[in-house]
């Protein structure tokens, strides 16, 4: 998520009520310290996916890594458009991201549908509409595949494949690409999790008798995926 790095004027500009990390206050929740963590996967590098692994916002301090055993993986394409972002994205991205991640040590470039931080029964499938190599990573359950659908499908609405954001870079490219997507989900019986639905956290995909798509078995809250 987008973490808590932004000062308090870009706060307000962006309508962030929280001033706390709360993905790190929702980790200490269930007993997992930054430390714990060994693998983080970016979906891609705006500041509303990749602030999260930032620390909070000091007066006067750079903000740092706030997973320090962690391998991030994030996907090659990906990865270069935050280096050399289009004028029409650039504010997008954080500044010195890349530069942290890099000097790590710890930054995998994914170039293909698995990591090697990662088990055989995750996979990675990428979309270019909302951003050039967005990836969005799919976890193998027992119940049918969960796929992290960052913002390809960023809530229940957006199910319904015409429906895009402003945001979108390429949005008919978008519509195709989650029609190839859900197709495939709907055979396999998989599930979406969301990343930016205020109500709704995870979904069944379906298609009607029309052949659209829509989100059946929502889960408001999850908190524990086991099948």
């Amino acid at each position: 998520g987008i973490g808590a790095f932004f000062d308090p004027q870009l706060r307000k500009r962006y309508g962030v009520i929280e001033p706390d990390h709360v993905l790190i206050a929702s980790l200490a929740a269930i007993g997992i310290e930054p430390a714990d963590v060994d693998v983080v996967v970016l979906s891609h590098l705006h500041f509303d996916h990749a602030g999260g692994v930032l620390t909070g916002w000091e007066q006067g301090a750079s903000p740092q890594l706030v997973f320090p055993r962690a391998i991030y993986v994030v996907g090659a394409e990906a990865w270069q458009r935050a280096v050399a972002p289009h004028a029409r994205d650039k504010a997008s991205f954080i500044p010195g991201l890349t530069n942290l991640l890099a000097s790590t040590g710890r930054l995998e470039l994914a170039a293909s549908e698995h990591a090697g931080a990662l088990g055989a029964g995750f996979r990675f499938h990428r979309s270019s509409g909302h951003t050039p190599g967005l990836l969005l990573t799919e976890i193998d359950m027992p119940g049918g595949p969960v796929l992290f659908a960052a913002d390809l499908i960023p809530g229940r609405p957006w199910v319904h494949s015409p429906i895009t954001m402003g945001y979108d870079r390429f949005p008919e490219l978008l519509v195709d690409e989650k029609n190839t997507l859900l197709s495939d989900l709907v055979e396999r019986n998989g599930r979406l999790f969301f990343t930016h639905d205020p109500e709704i956290a995870l979904s069944r995909v379906a298609k009607n008798e029309k052949g659209k798509f829509h989100a059946i078995e929502d889960v408001a809250v999850l908190e524990n995926l086991a099948s």
